[in-house]
C-alpha cells in the first residue's frame, strides 16, 4: 500500500540566479538584493480552477510503499532518501518487452549514479509478488535477474497518479522519469510513450548538470553540457563571454 503526501505550496527552485555585471564581478562587489536567487511562489489557490500546475520545480510527492530489493520485500519511502538525489522512473508492466531493457540498463550503471550521490527507484503498478517473480527470472528468459536498486509496487496506482504519469484508460504508467534533488524538489521530468525506452547516459548527463548549477548557482549549462565543458553567466554581458569562445 502506498501512502502519499504532497506540499500545497509550489515553488520554482530551478529558477536561475541573475549574475552581476562584468564590472561588478571584477570589482568583487557582493550580490545585491536584485541579483539574489529568484523564486516564484504560488499557493495551490493561485492556480486557475481545472489547471494542473507543472510538476517540475515543486516538492516531490512523498510515498511509502512495498518494494523488492535483493529478492526481499522491503518498505521504502521517498523521504528516506532526503540528502541524496533520486532518479525515480516509472514503467508500464512487469514481464513485458522494452521494460526489462531499461531496468537492467539502469542497474548496470548503478555505481555511476551512486558516485553522484544518487539513488534509483523503479515503479510500476504491479504487485511486489510480480516484481519478485520477475527478479527471479534470468535475463536470457526475459527476466531481470538481480538488480541493484528497489522496484516499488504501486498496485493502487496512487504514486503514478500523484506524479501525473498514469494512463487512466490503460491503468498503467507511462515511461516517466523524474530527477529529485537533495531537498526533495523535482528538477527534471520526461515522459515517453510506451514504444521506446530511455537512455541512462542522458539521465546521468542531466543529473551532472543539475548538480553543477546547484553547486554553482551563478552559472547555467548550455545544450549538451558535459562535466568540464564551459558554462555561461545568465546575463547579456556574461553570455557573450561564452559565445565569443565558440
Amino acid at each position: 500500500m502506498a501512502v502519499l503526501s504532497a506540499s500545497a505550496v509550489f515553488s520554482r527552485p530551478c529558477a536561475g540566479r541573475r549574475a552581476p555585471s562584468r564590472a561588478a564581478r571584477r570589482a568583487g562587489a557582493p550580490l545585491s538584493a536584485a541579483m539574489a536567487p529568484r523564486r516564484v511562489m504560488a499557493t495551490a489557490s493561485a492556480v486557475p480552477p481545472g489547471v494542473t500546475p507543472p510538476i517540475v520545480g515543486t516538492q516531490a510527492p512523498d510515498f511509502k510503499a512495498t518494494a523488492v530489493f535483493d529478492q526481499e520485500f522491503i518498505d521504502v519511502s521517498l523521504s528516506q532518501y532526503r540528502g541524496k538525489y533520486v532518479v525515480l522512473f516509472f514503467y508500464p508492466l512487469d514481464f513485458t518487452f522494452v521494460c526489462p531493457t531499461e531496468i537492467t540498463a539502469f542497474s548496470d550503471r548503478h555505481a555511476e549514479f551512486a558516485a553522484l550521490n544518487c539513488e534509483v527507484l523503479g515503479v510500476s503498478v504491479d504487485s511486489e509478488y510480480s516484481h519478485l517473480a520477475w527478479v527471479q527470472t534470468e535475463r536470457k528468459a526475459g527476466g531481470l535477474g538481480d538488480i541493484a536498486y528497489p522496484l516499488v509496487s504501486d498496485l493502487k496506482k496512487e504514486i503514478s497518479r500523484a506524479y501525473q504519469c498514469l494512463d487512466e484508460a490503460e491503468g498503467t504508467a507511462l515511461r516517466a522519469l523524474y530527477i529529485i534533488d537533495k531537498e526533495g524538489k523535482i528538477q527534471h521530468a520526461t515522459t515517453n510513450c510506451l514504444a521506446f525506452g530511455r537512455n541512462p547516459d542522458e539521465v546521468i548527463r542531466v543529473l551532472q548538470a543539475i548538480t553543477h548549477v546547484q553547486e554553482n548557482p551563478d552559472e547555467v549549462c548550455p545544450a549538451g553540457w558535459q562535466p568540464g565543458d564551459a558554462t555561461m553567466l545568465p546575463d547579456p554581458t556574461g553570455s557573450k563571454e561564452y559565445f565569443s569562445a565558440l
